[in-house]
């Protein structure tokens, strides 16, 4: 099962945009939010809100501010009015990007979408241009101070996918969608607590930059994450640094 994780190469080259974010508690809980509408306000038995949950535990979100956003998903509050709307593109260089946005305003959404994929050399797509490039997944993040043989012996017990390392040491659990809620549980069970764990977006088959393309798609990504109504920027590139290049 393990190998290496061209997953977390995207991840990790993309770990400078998400650090930038300042409005983790907006975005994660217009996702509680929207989670609860649309799967119901138990986590055991909706995988997205698990992760939703999960998201909100790693920004240190209060209960109670985590439950009154379930809340008014169920309930008819105003957030109710929110709209999951799912853009799809092309970055420099034929690089797939999925923008998952939550809006009341279409017009002002897709206007801030499509300037900030033309802005550097992008273009905003149609439906269906490169969802069929992704795939729904769970992943559980092990730091490298967690044994492998333990992670791989616990996956396979608990009904996982995959298992993968990286080069910092690394270790990742993919589960499908479905099953990421009690792979999760299970883990937790065996007293192995990932560091990071979420339902994402994972490209089927990935798309090799040099390095100017790399700057220029990350360029891309950083502009849509930093829009108001986007929640996530999925892409398919496998990035390349300068010093990758000149090796």
């Amino acid at each position: 099962m393990a190998g290496h994780s061209k997953w977390a190469n995207i991840k990790h080259r993309k770990a400078r945009q998400d650090a930038k974010r300042a409005k983790a508690w907006t975005k994660v809980i217009r996702e509680l939010t929207v989670a609860a509408r649309l799967g119901g306000g138990n986590a055991s038995d909706n995988p997205r809100l698990r992760a939703a949950v999960d998201n909100a535990v790693a920004v240190n979100m209060p209960k109670d501010t985590m439950d009154r956003a379930i809340a008014r998903g169920i309930g008819t509050g105003d957030e109710g009015a929110l709209e999951e709307i799912v853009y799809e593109g092309y970055g420099p260089g034929g690089v797939a990007i999925l923008v998952e946005t939550m809006t009341d305003n279409r017009n002002r959404t897709v206007a801030g979408v499509r300037h900030a994929f033309s802005k550097f050399g992008g273009s905003l797509g149609t439906s269906g241009s490169v969802a069929y490039m992704f795939e729904r997944r769970g992943i559980l993040q092990f730091d490298s101070s967690v044994d492998e043989d333990q992670i791989m012996e616990t996956a396979l017990e608990s009904g996982a996918d995959d298992v993968e390392t990286d080069e910092s040491g690394s270790t990742y659990v993919l589960t499908s969608f479905e099953s990421y809620s009690s792979v999760a549980d299970y883990f937790q069970s065996q007293g192995l607590n990932p560091i990071s764990s979420e339902v994402t977006m994972m490209p089927t088959t990935t798309t090799l930059c040099d390095g100017d393309t790399t700057e220029k798609t990350l360029s891309v990504i950083e502009a849509l994450e930093d829009l108001d109504d986007v929640q996530n920027v999925f892409c398919n590139a496998e990035f390349t640094t300068s010093d990758d290049s000149a090796s």
